[in-house]
């Protein structure tokens, strides 16, 4: 696969990208080389990586838990400390081994340690594959509410090796395709006409679904790089989707949601917003709605879940003076941007996928 040019980085793939990193190595005098994990890409990604990799230098390993719920401020306190005592210095790299909690959490502690170490990405999930591997978004939650803290700063490279997917659970899997069903109703309606075809994780396809989604997106982040106008496309489900993620992810009595579980009954309720007062198709809305309870099987949302779900959206980082906007679908790959909607139909939306299959 042809590498892709993304602002002034590359995303390599495959074979090219060890490659690209052995010869990037070769060119660049670094004092010492931090390899970011987290325990579960350490124990079955970083062989994998050492493996097929040629590093000029011993690597520093640090490791991190696993989890949303270890992205914060306080991780990136822990990072800056553990890269202080062991001698960090501007001329250092660091390379984010992992998820997307590890590439936008490495990235944001490599900007600002010292003003700025070098970094490189490689991603380790579908999620982070298609979602995290361009844009320079990095940064950290702040307690449940998604991304609050972070500054836009690209990586030397972004690395994508399908190998490591063998390492991600099917339910990680089901949670990358998310993003992936989100490029094909803003951008391509291809890829949402292939993935209606899966029952289960269609290894053969996802390569293909990759390289398309990460061209996907990088052509977007090349035309609007801070999220002034058409990149705010790409948060298509995100609005709803991060309010419930953080609901479930602080709630007692509540089982986590992924990202992508999450952001997948989120397109399925902005959808039905689309429906109702931009005239969206309500039969693709009906199709993307038993897709998703079909495929990722129906969450169950009650009642006096509603007040608090609501709530959070007023933290979401489209908002313009306190008013929550949305990311709605005039047609497939018709997007229509900073939707302001009433409070009813709000509600009648997450009414809608309440009774969608619970």
């Amino acid at each position: 696969m042809q590498s892709i040019l993304s602002t002034n980085y590359y995303v390599h793939f495959q074979e090219k990208a060890y490659q690209s990193l052995h010869d990037y190595l070769k060119d660049f005098f670094y004092s010492k080389i931090f390899i970011l994990v987290d325990g579960n890409t350490k124990k079955y990604c970083l062989p994998l990586f050492l493996e097929k990799t040629n590093l000029s230098l011993e690597p520093e390993i640090i490791e991190i838990e696993a989890g949303e719920a270890y992205k914060n401020i306080e991780t990136c306190n822990d990072l800056w400390n553990q890269l202080s005592e062991k001698g960090a210095d501007r001329k250092s790299l660091m390379i984010n081994l992992g998820g997307g909690v590890i590439t936008d959490m490495g990235g944001f502690v490599a900007s600002t340690f010292k003003r700025g170490l070098r970094f490189i990405n490689i991603p380790t999930t579908l999620l982070s594959m298609v979602d995290a591997s361009v844009g320079g978004k990095t940064g950290v939650d702040l307690g449940v509410l998604k991304n609050q803290i972070g500054l836009f700063s690209n990586p030397e490279m972004v690395l994508v090796d399908m190998d490591f997917l063998n390492t991600v659970s099917q339910r990680e899997m089901r949670s990358g395709l998310a993003e992936i069903i989100k490029y094909g109703f803003t951008f391509d309606q291809n890829l949402w006409t292939t993935i209606q075809e899966f029952t289960g994780i269609d290894m053969d396809k996802i390569t293909k679904l990759v390289y398309k989604s990460v061209a996907i997106k990088n052509d977007v982040v090349l035309q609007d790089l801070h999220e002034n106008n058409l990149r705010k496309s790409l948060n298509f489900g995100h609005t709803i989707g991060h309010a419930i993620e953080s609901y479930f992810l602080e709630s007692a009595h509540k089982k986590s949601l992924t990202h992508g579980e999450a952001i997948a009954i989120g397109m399925v309720i902005e959808l039905y917003y689309s429906s109702e007062i931009l005239g969206f198709p309500m039969e693709l809305t009906e199709a993307l709605k038993t897709f998703v309870n079909t495929f990722y099987g129906a969450v169950n949302i009650e009642k006096e879940d509603l007040a608090e779900i609501t709530d959070l959206m007023k933290y979401d980082k489209k908002n313009v003076s306190g008013k929550v906007n949305f990311v709605l679908l005039e047609q497939m790959e018709k997007c229509k941007l900073d939707i302001h909607l009433d409070p009813e139909l709000i509600q009648k939306g997450l009414l809608y996928y309440m009774h969608s299959g619970n």
